[in-house]
């Protein structure tokens, strides 16, 4: 059981183990329907193999902030954050045809060998792949409903997950539509809000609290943290998208480019940008192919412009937003510890 000392370590590996073993459970049974299945089994779980858990945490730290104490049956409910995230990396790992994810291939891409020589293979596989997604969002479901709550308390978290699953989806439709169109760090800033921000740190924080029975007050709080916090994390992952090393990250870091996708990184550059950068920018993203040398070139522009910095301010202003919602929550000393190192970890990580 976890003391009121927050030990990041010892929750992490409380929720691997219930996510890695109800997993493992469904997917058996899923393979024993037909042999055909079990590379699709094999992909369900390697979903869910690899990730530092903050969506669990930040569920689990809704629940504490209102006083209520550690249960196996909380880190079970909790655990079921991490299915949706796993349910959303598959199918945006799909939607941004991203290749690795963890340095191993993406489901889209381990899955071809299941289908290899069959007509229209390619295609075949990325079906595959959005199933796997859409499995794994009705599992989370599932180890929800069944983690050993009361009744009661399921009920009152319940149609927080509609409105989780309805922007999460509402982001990753902005993103698609706003590909392309023109730079706009505002736009850009709406679609990491709802494609990122709300799942990752708001939403896991209200159903935590919901559960507890969290009073308005403290929702608010809640999301008044976990918007911005959100909303750091998700730029954070823009930088390293583009500047990061893959060997640390685990994927490549040139989707973000290649795919001329809206992000803030991208807007900021272009805002700062004189007419001479901008016909550069849009001669090295209008190619079809991006190699290393242009990939560099687009960099370059970017650190001249210092555009990376503008983010990163933007990253510390968020966090320092969260920081003061947070402790004027007046939340229990060992919640306020705990929220403030997830705060830190979130904006700070290196993948």
């Amino acid at each position: 059981m976890m003391t009121d000392r927050w030990e990041p370590a010892a929750f992490k590996s409380r929720v691997d183990e219930v996510v890695r073993r109800f997993v493992a459970q469904e997917a058996d049974r899923f393979a024993a329907i037909d042999p055909l299945l079990g590379p699709v089994a094999e992909q369900v779980e390697a979903a869910v193999a690899e990730g530092k858990r903050l969506r669990a945490a930040f569920c689990y730290w809704g629940w504490r902030a209102v006083g209520q104490p550690d249960s196996d049956a909380l880190v079970r409910a909790a655990a079921s954050m991490e299915l949706v995230h796993a349910a959303a990396v598959v199918h945006d790992d799909l939607i941004d045809d991203s290749a690795l994810r963890h340095g191993r291939p993406t489901a889209h891409v381990a899955l071809r060998g299941a289908v290899r020589g069959r007509p229209r293979a390619a295609a075949a596989a990325r079906s595959l792949a959005m199933l796997v997604g859409d499995l794994l969002m009705a599992l989370a479901g599932q180890l929800f409903t069944t983690s050993g709550l009361p009744a009661a308390y399921l009920a009152r978290a319940r149609p927080l997950w509609s409105v989780m699953a309805r922007e999460l989806v509402a982001g990753e439709c902005l993103e698609i539509l706003r590909t392309g169109a023109g730079p706009d760090t505002t736009a850009s800033l709406k679609v990491v809000r709802y494609k990122t921000a709300k799942y990752t740190v708001e939403q896991p924080l209200l159903i935590g609290g919901a559960l507890a029975g969290a009073g308005a007050r403290l929702r608010d709080g809640y999301s008044a943290y976990g918007l911005p916090l959100g909303e750091a994390f998700q730029l954070r992952d823009d930088l390293l998208g583009l500047f990061g090393d893959p060997e640390r990250t685990g994927k490549a870091n040139a989707d973000d480019v290649r795919g001329h996708r809206p992000t803030a990184l991208l807007a900021e550059t272009w805002r700062l940008a004189q007419d001479a950068d901008r016909e550069r920018l849009h001669a090295l993203l209008g190619r079809r192919r991006l190699d290393a040398d242009a990939l560099d070139a687009v960099r370059e522009v970017m650190r001249r412009l210092r555009a990376p910095d503008r983010v990163e301010a933007m990253i510390s202003a968020r966090v320092e937003e969260a920081l003061g919602a947070l402790h004027e929550l007046d939340a229990p000393a060992h919640a306020d510890a705990a929220l403030t190192a997830l705060a830190r970890s979130a904006a700070d990580r290196l993948r």
